[in-house]
């Protein structure tokens, strides 16, 4: 988990949150933006996630592995709590741990604030936690393709919170052995959701594979929906309720 770069993230103006505060806050890695009807103090927040990325870090020191496999891996009884949800998540999507993090630290912040807010949206380098009592509208980026910026998902209040994270295997730095140009996945929690978006999307070497991706993305217990996006190709399965943005 080293310092990087930030690169503009453009999209987030892709959700619809105008009416909320919206803080953004960079701690190592993880660049987040929260969005809430509560104007929440930034020095909690940045606390908190300094908190889970040291819990992850100290754990990794001990067990190199848990940041290099790119496969399920053991974790120790005494491993943080966020670490063994990482791990949790990676033994049903069949992963590694790692492809869960933007979502587990989007989660356990959520789980900080949870008596705090009754709206929050957290925003992880594309990987999203969404608490709310309106209907919202998310925007989806998926690169070159001709459909990135053109839909929206639109999602129901009372469906809420879940998570909806997003894996590509043309846009941006994190692994993936994909050719998608966006694999979005919503489930019951950020952490599973981001997991699954990274191995769903690496099923899809050539278009022919979107079939099989979407039957696995049904198969993982808590996921509710999935959208694949491959050049202008557009598969989707499951409580999913896609729109044109209206640009």
């Amino acid at each position: 988990m080293k310092t990087k770069q930030f690169q503009p993230r453009f999209y987030r103006n892709w959700l619809d949150a105008k009416e909320l505060f919206s803080k953004r806050i960079a701690v190592g890695e993880s660049d987040i933006l929260i969005s809430s009807d509560v104007d929440l103090d930034e020095d909690f927040l940045k606390e908190r996630i300094s908190d889970y990325r040291k819990n992850i870090e100290k754990y990794i020191l001990c067990e190199r592995s848990f940041s290099t496999s790119l496969t399920p891996v053991r974790v120790s009884k005494g491993a943080p709590l966020i670490v063994k949800d990482m791990a949790q998540a990676a033994k049903r999507t069949g992963v590694g741990p790692m492809a869960a993090v933007a979502g587990a630290i989007a989660d356990y912040l959520a789980k900080d604030l949870k008596g705090m807010t009754k709206e929050l949206i957290i925003e992880n380098g594309g990987d999203i936690f969404l608490k709310t009592r309106a209907e919202r509208r998310v925007g989806i980026y998926a690169g070159s393709s001709k459909l990135s910026g053109k839909i929206i998902l639109e999602i129901d209040p009372k469906k809420t919170p879940l998570g909806i994270c997003t894996s590509s295997g043309t846009v941006g730095h994190s692994l993936n052995f994909g050719i998608t140009d966006a694999t979005v996945i919503i489930a019951k929690s950020a952490t599973l959701a981001d997991a699954a978006a990274t191995a769903t999307s690496n099923i899809v070497k050539i278009p022919d594979d979107i079939k099989h991706a979407i039957n696995f993305a049904k198969s993982v217990e808590g996921v509710s929906a999935v959208m694949i996006i491959v050049k202008d190709l557009l598969s989707a399965w499951g409580d999913i309720k896609i729109d044109k943005a209206k640009r």
